[in-house]
């Protein structure tokens, strides 16, 4: 099972933590889309930013 991750807020004003965060999962700007295998590690690092992103599920990739 894969995570298809969007992002849909920005950075400005957040925590570090938080813009790590975004980068270790690969998002770099507003509305850009990236596909990552579902782990613990990824989950982690969604929830540290679950009001930044939308995660949906995507079978097969």
């Amino acid at each position: 099972m894969a995570l298809k991750i969007t992002q849909i807020k920005g950075v400005v004003g957040t925590r570090k933590s938080q813009r790590d965060a975004l980068r270790t999962l690969g998002l770099k700007r507003i509305k850009q889309q990236v596909v990552r295998e579902d782990t613990p590690a990824v989950r982690g690092q969604i929830n540290a930013v679950r009001h930044m992103v939308q995660v949906e599920e995507v079978a097969g990739e």
